[in-house]
């Protein structure tokens, strides 16, 4: 049997912290959701009895809801299940890192007590780093810094422990996350909504995302023999607007 990599042991310490600061907990009794669009009253008091495994339906509808009276309470109650399955994959086949990423903004964990932020914090940090370093994870960096961004409201934390981590592994995630975005950043655009950022700090995630790969990432992707067009691409990002349209190798968006 293969043994597992530090950053892999990590994460599972960290899954198994949640698992164990936050098992016992449900939604909040007085909590409610529409019937006709959300669910039955069975399966809304399901989330009410702790430790109840959810099915993956309903796991994806209690963090795509956005509208819950008590968010805390109900991202407490499916926390354990919610990391396990975004670690496996699961939720990005759904296609829900941002709805995920909203469930954990609206629930203000960073507020929680001390054990239980900390406990959210050193998931989502572990789960960063396999994600930057491990060969075999589940889910593409740019669609995990999906959620971080809106679950931590922050975008310099994550870029810079991607600075930090200067494998291989790493900087192909690096030339997969900018063939990703390269066509919204370049038209100045963000390259994934946000919920719960402001427009000023949704311009400023754009800024910065912008500045960061311009600085960080050629000679990253050059070293691994990215694609010399997406380089080209890259750069680009130092050419003013709207010079840089004009440009041959500026990619088109495909419908």
């Amino acid at each position: 049997m293969t043994q597992p990599t530090p950053a892999r042991s990590r994460l599972d310490v960290a899954l198994a912290r949640l698992a164990a600061t936050f098992g016992g907990m449900a939604a909040h009794p007085d909590d409610s959701n529409c019937e006709c669009h959300w669910g039955s009253a069975e399966e809304l008091a399901l989330l009410k009895n702790p430790d109840v495994e959810l099915s993956p339906d309903l796991l994806r509808r209690a963090y795509w809801a956005g509208d819950w009276h008590f968010p805390a309470a109900m991202l407490r109650r499916i926390l354990p299940q919610l990391a396990r399955a975004l670690v496996s994959g699961e939720v990005v086949r759904q296609d829900g890192m941002d709805y995920a990423g909203r469930a954990f903004a609206l629930g203000r964990w960073q507020q929680w007590p001390t054990e239980q932020s900390a406990a959210v914090r050193e998931f989502l940090d572990a789960w960063w780093v396999v994600t930057l370093t491990d060969e075999d994870a589940e889910v593409p960096a740019y669609e995990v810094m999906t959620l971080l961004v809106e679950a931590s409201g922050a975008l310099g934390r994550w870029l810079d422990a991607w600075a930090r981590a200067t494998g291989p592994v790493a900087s192909r995630r690096l030339a997969e996350g900018f063939d990703q975005w390269q066509y919204d950043l370049l038209c100045d655009d963000p390259p994934w909504r946000t919920w719960e950022l402001t427009d000023d700090e949704e311009e400023a995630l754009r800024v910065e995302l912008t500045a960061w790969p311009l600085r960080h990432a050629p000679d990253r992707l050059r070293m691994i023999g990215a694609d010399s067009t997406l380089v080209h691409r890259l750069e680009l990002l130092g050419v003013a607007v709207p010079e840089r349209w004009d440009d041959p190798l500026m990619p088109t968006l495909v419908l």
